[in-house]
C-alpha cells in the first residue's frame, strides 16, 4: 500500500519531464504516440493469506498485470511457492519500512543489529512514514533494501521491479537516493514517474522539485520511466470501486500509467488486521468484473507489465 500523507517530495518525482512536442515515455519505449497503456497494479502481495487470494484471482480471473510482494511479511512463502507454479507472473517487491497494523506486526528483514533506526519500543518496523523519516539512516534504508532483495532471491522469487510500501521511499531524496542506487546496481525497474503524470499531481500537489533530475539518471541508466501514477483507488467507496475504474480507464492520456489497486479476498481473521477489508474485497471484484476487460477491449486499452517495459527499454538502449 502507498499512502501519501507523509510524502511531498514523491510528487517531485512525478513532476512533467515531458512538454506536448515531446514524446511520451510509451513512445520512447515503442508505442505508438496515441497508445494508452495501463498496468493494473496490485500492492501488498504477501502481506497475508487474504491479499495472496486476491492478487491471484485479479491476476488469472481479472485484468491485473502485475504485484509486488512484501518481504517481511509471514505469507511470503506461499507467494513464494505459487510463482515457482507461474514464474511468468509480473512480480515485483513492495519495499517495506513500515509495519502499520496494531494486531499484526513485522521485523525488519535485515534484523534489528543491523538497522536499529528502523525498529520501535516492540521491536517491529515503524508504524507510520513519519517515525522512519525521523529515525532511519539512508545507510539503514539501503541495508533493509538489499536484505530485502536477498530473501526474494533467495526464494527464488523474480523481481521484475520496485516500488515502496507506504511511500517512505519518497520520503527523503536520500532515501531515495538509495532506491535509485539499488535499482540501477541490479539492473531493476523503479516506480519513477516523469511524464505527463496527470493523475499523479491532482492527487499530490504539494511537488518540491527536489528529485526531478533523477527522471533522466533513471531513464540513462537502462531503466523504463512511467508517464503517470494513478493511487486514489484506495479511498474510493467500496461499491463504486468498478464504476470508478470504468471511468479512470476511459479519460486516460496517452503514455504508460500504472493504476495501483489493494485486491484481496478476505478470510475470517483478515478484518482483525485492517478495517479496510471491505475496500480491498471491492478491488478484487473490480479487477475481475467482466464489464471492465470489456471496455479495455473496446477502448484499445494495452494492458502491459513492468517485465514488458523493461524488455522495451533495452530494446530502445540498443537503438540509442
Amino acid at each position: 500500500m502507498i499512502r501519501f500523507a507523509f510524502i511531498p517530495v514523491l510528487v517531485a518525482l512525478l513532476l512533467p519531464q515531458t512538454t506536448r512536442a515531446e514524446k511520451t515515455f510509451a513512445e520512447r519505449l515503442g508505442w505508438k504516440p496515441d497508445d494508452v497503456v495501463v498496468i493494473l497494479h496490485v500492492d501488498d502481495v504477501g502481506m497475508s493469506h487474504s491479499s495472496n487470494l486476491g492478487a491471484i484471482e485479479a491476476v488469472e480471473k481479472g485484468v491485473a498485470t502485475s504485484w509486488s510482494v512484501m518481504m517481511p511479511c509471514a505469507w511470503v512463502p506461499e507467494i513464494a511457492k505459487y510463482l515457482k507454479q507461474h514464474p511468468d507472473v509480473d512480480s515485483g517487491l513492495h519495499l517495506t519500512l513500515t509495519s502499520e497494523w496494531n494486531l499484526y506486526r513485522w521485523l525488519p528483514v535485515a534484523g534489528k543489529p543491523k538497522v536499529p533506526g528502523l525498529v520501535d519500543e516492540e521491536g517491529c518496523l515503524w508504524q507510520s512514514v513519519e517515525k522512519v523519516a525521523t529515525h532511519a539512516t539512508p545507510d539503514e534504508i539501503e541495508a533493509e533494501i538489499r536484505a530485502q532483495v536477498d530473501r526474494a532471491e533467495r526464494l527464488g522469487i523474480p523481481i521484475t521491479h520496485l516500488d515502496s510500501h507506504m511511500g517512505t521511499l519518497f520520503a527523503r531524496p536520500d532515501y531515495f537516493e538509495r532506491f535509485a542506487k539499488v535499482g540501477m546496481e541490479k539492473g531493476i525497474p523503479i516506480l519513477a514517474i516523469g511524464g505527463h503524470a496527470t493523475h499523479a499531481l491532482r492527487e499530490n500537489p504539494e511537488a518540491a522539485g527536489e528529485l526531478r533530475p533523477w527522471i533522466p539518471k533513471i531513464w540513462n541508466a537502462g531503466l523504463p520511466v512511467i508517464d503517470d501514477l494513478h493511487t486514489d483507488s484506495y479511498v474510493w467507496k467500496p461499491e463504486e470501486k468498478t464504476e470508478k475504474l470504468i471511468a479512470l480507464l476511459k479519460s486516460l492520456k496517452p503514455g504508460v500509467t500504472e493504476i495501483l489497486f489493494h485486491a484481496s479476498v478476505p478470510t475470517e481473521d483478515f478484518p482483525l488486521i485492517t478495517a479496510s477489508s471491505p475496500s480491498r474485497l471491492a478491488d478484487a471484484q473490480a479487477l475481475t468484473d467482466p464489464v471492465v476487460k470489456q471496455l479495455i477491449q473496446e477502448c484499445g486499452i494495452i494492458l502491459t507489465t513492468w517485465k514488458e517495459l523493461k524488455a522495451r527499454r533495452n530494446k530502445a538502449e540498443a537503438m540509442e
